[in-house]
């Protein structure tokens, strides 16, 4: 009898038993470092012992370094992680070897234990991913080029914790308005900025790597390079980095934007720069608005009539006289080609393009979201009106509709319903040249369209001499 009593209990335990979880995530201490400095990381894990490689992430993905048997412990969520960070301790420390190339790098952790006990066992693993920047160790020493990566942008859509910039995807459909560096974050690289890279690298154009942040902190970057690229999805930028550099172009400095949306809202860092504020739409919650003083710094959009600075004035373009393209439901039938309208310019040289043609299409480089400038028509060719803050020079060379989605611009107080725009391809020069391409998704045409390979390279070219 006694047998069976501990026979039942037994079987009871093992029906009972509930196997916990298998996870591991974490974050880098700081989103930039340079060779020769150590870097912390932050990893929360519910497996004893967890491995992680490092690797950079370009035209081939080069390991660099890989160790196993870490100690591994599992860290309380706060409820605000989201907007404050996790506060997680330091789990271990890598110093960044001298050897270590300028670029983006993935740190991939893995775990795996063999299940329950008595009940659901089986192999099982999980893998988490991170990332961070390395900096030249000597900036400009082999490439004229900085490539700025979006890791505002990252940041800004990262729903870690439960909250991001965005209602769309937050906890209770829910948008904040700050947001954490210090929390896991997958980012966006191999969406926007990998193919660019790839394809640079296997065109043996060198580039030198920055984050957003780094363009706020440190503008002396800037006097070591000739171009800077801004590529993808730039979307969220500080007073600090625009001041930066416009104050560089001011002075010679070039910059290409083969992206879109690019410097769309205006955000504060916060916490040195741990945290980034934007209010968005709900501007007049945001403390500098209540202060009705100097609205200089007002998160919300840069196009805002109460900031008074368009992104034009940077760009050439902004998002007001741009919109979707092939998203957002928007244009869903439409081509994604450019119209070229000036073929006799040096950014066409070699591509053969005839005033009319169009070029992109089969890439889909015309999408996502784009930028554009208000636009008059003489005699078949587009002309900025300047009404918006396009600078005087800004020449147009290409043009393809976008429209903006209305659930966007019905609560932009000086928004006309209805208005159609363009993405916008031109350039200007005020001490230095700007280009833009006024799409984000420009690299989807490079390796796929010969014309956009060549209007990259001749860019490129010039701008770094």
């Amino acid at each position: 009898m006694r047998h069976l009593l501990l026979f039942l209990s037994l079987a009871l335990s093992c029906a009972a038993e509930t196997v916990p979880s298998l996870f591991i995530e974490g974050y880098a201490s700081r989103q930039s470092c340079v060779p020769g400095e150590e870097l912390a990381f932050h990893i929360s894990t519910s497996a004893p012992k967890f491995s992680a490689e490092i690797a950079r992430v370009g035209s081939t993905r080069e390991v660099v370094w890989h160790k196993t048997g870490l100690p591994g412990q599992e860290f309380a969520v706060p409820d605000d992680a989201s907007s404050m960070g996790c506060r997680w301790p330091e789990s271990f420390s890598v110093p960044v070897a001298k050897t270590w190339k300028s670029g983006y790098y993935e740190m991939v952790l893995h775990a795996e234990d063999n299940g329950g006990k008595y009940t659901q066992r089986g192999r099982r693993s999980a893998e988490g991913t991170l990332f961070f920047i390395v900096k030249a160790a000597e900036p400009g020493q082999t490439s004229e080029v900085l490539i700025e990566l979006c890791t505002n942008t990252y940041a800004a859509y990262n729903n870690w914790g439960g909250f991001s910039l965005y209602a769309y995807h937050g906890q209770g459909k829910n948008q904040g308005n700050r947001v954490s560096f210090e929390r896991p974050c997958q980012g966006q690289y191999a969406r926007w900025e990998l193919p660019f890279v790839q394809w640079a690298e296997s065109q043996h154009i060198p580039l030198e790597f920055a984050t957003n942040a780094d363009l706020e902190n440190h503008p002396e970057l800037l006097e070591h390079y000739k171009l800077v690229l801004s590529v993808g999805h730039d979307e969220y930028w500080s007073k600090p980095m625009r001041d930066n550099l416009e104050g560089w172009i001011g002075k010679g400095g070039n910059v290409a934007f083969f992206t879109g949306n690019t410097c769309c809202w205006q955000v504060r860092s916060e916490d040195e720069g741990r945290a980034l504020t934007c209010w968005k739409q709900n501007y007049h919650w945001d403390p500098v608005y209540g202060a009705r003083e100097d609205y200089s710094t007002l998160s919300t959009l840069w196009s805002h009539y109460l900031i008074k600075r368009p992104e034009n004035q940077l760009t050439g373009v902004g998002f007001l006289w741009g919109g979707y393209h092939k998203s957002h439901g928007i244009l869903m039938d439409d081509g994604c080609a450019f119209t070229t309208h000036r073929p006799e310019h040096w950014v066409f040289e070699g591509t053969g393009l005839k005033r009319g043609d169009e070029f992109g299409g089969k890439g889909g480089i015309v999408g996502y979201e784009c930028d554009g400038c208000h636009l008059e028509w003489k005699d078949g060719l587009p002309y900025p009106t300047h009404e918006d803050g396009t600078p005087q020079n800004f020449e147009v060379l290409c043009t393809a509709p976008a429209i903006w989605h209305p659930d966007d611009s019905a609560w932009y107080d000086k928004w006309e319903n209805g208005r159609k725009g363009n993405a916008v391809m031109g350039l200007y020069t005020r001490g230095g040249t700007v280009f833009t391409c006024g799409t984000t998704d420009w690299a989807r045409g490079l390796k796929v369209d010969e014309r956009v390979d060549r209007i990259t390279k001749n860019i490129i070219a010039r701008f770094s001499k």
